[in-house]
């Protein structure tokens, strides 16, 4: 008979397994993180940021097709490969949406796409600018399956780079939550007395600011961009982990593993680090999950401001807000769309934040 393993993890773990949501959601969380990786490898439109505009198709409707005339430069292209899966091809050819071509005395002349049955302009290149004439290779039929933006941008290929600002911004903000709150919290629960007063003023005073003004006099004060919101925001939840930190550790530090290890003459960094935090990692866990979807809504509240990520940058916030308006015109989906992403994100966090508070229960 195999020895079964009852460590308080592999419980955990075990009644993790048995939420369905819980499970889905962290599946949900992988398959995005995944995509916000990897966006360039998975968008139609690799340019960087999916910036590649036409005019003359904004504002189609998903499915729609085009075809698209590709007019190499000549310039030679020598970004590395890393350089383009992680910051997007950059784009030195011309791209015309059409409607007709043909070749005439070694020209090809087609005519531009122009919407409202409108007829558009008539114009004619050298066979010679496409390498050994092959023009036919440089047209193609292009499906915008969530249409275009309000520039004549793929939609689909901006939804999936907008996926890594929202996902990376969880990252870097818990990090900074969590380190300044661990600090802080073990500091003034292990300690008390005047310190617990000191960093108890101070948690109440950040506390007592709105979270959304306090996140925007930090930006503006560190300058608008991409890095300096992901600071702000880090800088903003820092409290509730420490809040957590310092309740946990004045309950932790009167128990008997605590008077041992001090017994032993063991430094107080040591008996924070090594004995009381790892005890209680659990609620940790929880609160990180809870901010990681706190940190998304913030920063898609930023960019709809105006004041998180910058254009042509990608953001889903920024995405709502250029299309909200579009709402009344008819096209809803433009805004919609980013917005359902923005809550599937948020929801399989809290979703995933319920199921380990849940499976850290040790009463349950």
């Amino acid at each position: 008979m195999g020895h079964q393993n009852n460590s308080l993890t592999s419980l955990a773990l075990q009644k993790f397994k048995k939420n369905f949501w819980g499970v889905f959601s962290l599946v949900i969380i992988a398959g995005i993180g995944l995509i916000s990786v990897f966006a360039y490898v998975f968008a139609p439109d690799a340019s960087k940021n999916a910036n590649q505009m036409h005019l003359s198709i904004h504002s189609k409707s998903p499915g729609f097709e085009v075809q698209m005339l590709t007019i190499p430069s000549g310039i030679e292209n020598k970004q590395s490969f890393i350089s383009k899966l992680l910051f997007g091809r950059t784009n030195t050819d011309t791209e015309v949406p059409i409607t007709a071509y043909e070749v005439v005395n070694d020209q090809l002349h087609y005519t531009e796409y122009a919407s409202d049955g409108l007829k558009g302009l008539e114009k004619q290149i050298d066979l010679s600018v496409f390498p050994n004439s092959a023009y036919r290779s440089y047209i193609e039929t292009r499906n915008f399956i969530f249409g275009t933006d309000k520039y004549g941008r793929d939609y689909l290929s901006r939804i999936l780079i907008g996926s890594r600002i929202s996902f990376f911004i969880g990252f870097v903000a818990v990090f900074i939550s969590l380190l300044v709150g661990l600090i802080m919290g073990s500091l003034a629960g292990y300690y008390s007395g005047r310190v617990d007063a000191i960093i108890m003023w101070i948690i109440n005073v950040t506390w007592s600011i709105p979270t959304l003004l306090l996140v925007i006099a930090i930006t503006l004060a560190l300058g608008k961009g991409f890095w300096q919101v992901f600071i702000a925001v880090g800088l903003t939840m820092w409290v509730e982990v420490a809040r957590v930190v310092r309740g946990q550790i004045i309950s932790s530090k009167q128990m008997q593993y605590v008077t041992a290890a001090r017994a032993l003459g063991y430094t107080d960094y040591r008996i924070i680090t090594k004995h009381i935090l790892p005890n209680i990692f659990g609620p940790l866990i929880v609160i990180s999950a809870a901010n990681f979807a706190a940190a998304i809504l913030i920063e898609s509240g930023l960019s709809f401001l105006g004041i998180g990520a910058q254009p042509p940058m990608a953001s889903w916030g920024a995405m709502i807000k250029d299309h909200y308006n579009y709402i009344i015109l008819g096209k809803p989906y433009l805004a919609l769309i980013p917005g359902i992403c923005i809550m599937i994100l948020v929801m399989a966090f809290m979703l995933v934040g319920n199921a380990l508070r849940d499976a850290l229960d040790v009463k349950s």
